[in-house]
C-alpha cells in the first residue's frame, strides 16, 4: 500500500485518538446527568474527576475508547479492514467484564459470540429492536480509526459502514459513520471545517443517506444553532459533537462546552473530541487531560501507524 504524503497532518491523526479519549474520560463521571445537575456541582466540567458515573478514577475511559483500540489494533495488525478480526476482538473484550457497555452493543456482541458471523449480528439485533430504541451512537463513539488509514472515499465509506453494521446496522447509525469519517479526513488534510461538513453531505446524497443524517450535517456548522440534544440516538451525537467540534476555538473549549451540555456526556465527549483533535492537532490538547489517560501512549503509537504506514 502507498503511504501518505509526509506532509500531511500527523499532529492531527494522534490528535483524533488522543482527542477521542480525552473527551470520553471527561465526560465519563458525568454521563447520564443533566446540565443543571453538572452545574451545580462542578460548575463547567473542565478537569478530569473521579468516581461519579461508574464510580473509576480521574482519567479512566469507557467502552468509546476501549472498542476504538480493538478496532486500531485490528486495523494496524491486519494491515486493512477484516470484520470478523474486529468481531473477535469485540467479543474478547466483553468478556472481560467491562464497567460500561451500550444496549445494542452487548446485544449483538453476545450473538458474535454464540457464533453469529460479523456481518449479521447487528443487523438481527437491529431488526428486533422498536423504533426508539435501534440507533444508538454506540458504532460511530469508535469510528475515528476508521478515518486515518482511508484515504479513498469510496473505500473508507465502505469500511465504516462495514464496522458499524457488526453492532449497530440502522442506516443513520451506518451513515452517521460514514460521515464522521470524512469530516475527519479532511480535518487531517487541512480543510476548513465548512468544507469539510459539505464534503459529508455530497456523499451523504450520493449515498441516499437518511434525511435526519443529511439535516444534522447541514446543521453541524451552524454557530447559532440552539437546543442541541444528548441523548444516545445517534443523529443527536453526530449533530452536537460536529457542532462542538467544528466551531470551538480550540480542543478545551470544544470539550468543556460538549461535557457540560450532559446527557450521553463520555460519547459525546469522544466524537466531539476526535474531531477537535484531528482540527487542531494533539498539541493542542490539555496535558494535564493527557497525563491520566494511561492508554495515551497506544493511542499515539497506533495513530500514527495507521496514519503514514497505511493508505488502502
Amino acid at each position: 500500500m502507498s503511504t501518505r504524503n509526509s506532509c500531511d497532518n500527523i499532529s492531527g491523526a494522534v490528535g483524533t485518538l488522543l482527542g477521542l479519549a480525552c473527551g470520553d474520560a471527561l465526560g465519563r463521571p458525568v454521563e447520564f446527568q443533566s446540565s443543571t445537575a453538572i452545574t451545580e456541582q462542578y460548575g463547567r466540567v473542565t478537569e478530569m474527576y473521579g468516581n461519579g458515573t461508574h464510580s473509576q478514577p480521574a482519567g479512566t475511559v469507557t467502552d468509546d475508547t476501549q472498542m476504538a483500540l480493538r478496532l486500531a489494533r485490528s486495523l494496524a495488525e491486519r494491515d486493512g479492514f477484516d470484520g470478523a478480526d474486529v468481531a473477535s476482538r469485540y467479543v474478547d473484550w466483553y468478556e472481560s467484564g467491562p464497567f460500561d457497555i451500550g444496549l445494542m452493543t452487548a446485544d449483538a456482541v453476545r450473538r458474535l459470540r454464540d457464533g453469529a458471523a460479523h456481518d449479521e449480528a447487528g443487523q438481527a439485533v437491529w431488526e428486533q429492536r422498536a423504533e426508539g430504541s435501534n440507533a444508538g451512537n454506540g458504532s460511530l463513539m469508535r469510528t475515528a480509526p476508521v478515518a486515518l488509514p482511508f484515504r479513498d472515499d469510496d473505500r473508507r465509506a465502505e469500511v465504516a459502514a462495514a464496522e458499524s453494521a457488526i453492532t449497530h446496522a440502522d442506516p443513520r447509525c451506518v451513515e452517521s459513520c460514514v460521515a464522521l469519517g470524512t469530516v475527519l479526513d479532511r480535518l487531517l488534510a487541512d480543510t476548513e471545517p465548512q468544507t469539510a461538513v459539505d464534503d459529508a453531505l455530497a456523499q451523504a446524497a450520493d449515498r441516499d443517506a437518511p434525511r435526519a443524517v443529511r439535516t444534522a450535517l447541514a446543521n453541524a456548522t451552524d454557530e447559532r444553532a440552539a437546543d442541541l440534544e444528548t441523548s444516545g440516538y445517534v443523529v443527536h451525537t453526530l449533530e452536537t459533537a460536529l457542532h462542538d467540534g467544528l466551531t470551538a476555538p480550540d480542543p478545551e473549549g470544544a470539550l468543556v462546552t460538549t461535557v457540560s451540555r450532559g446527557g450521553d456526556t463520555d460519547t459525546l465527549g469522544a466524537v466531539a473530541g476526535a474531531v477537535a483533535g484531528a482540527r487542531f492537532g494533539a498539541d493542542a490538547l490539555p496535558t494535564r487531560w493527557l497525563e491520566p489517560v494511561t492508554v495515551v501512549d497506544e493511542l499515539r503509537t497506533l495513530a500514527r501507524e495507521l496514519f503514514v504506514e497505511r493508505d488502502a
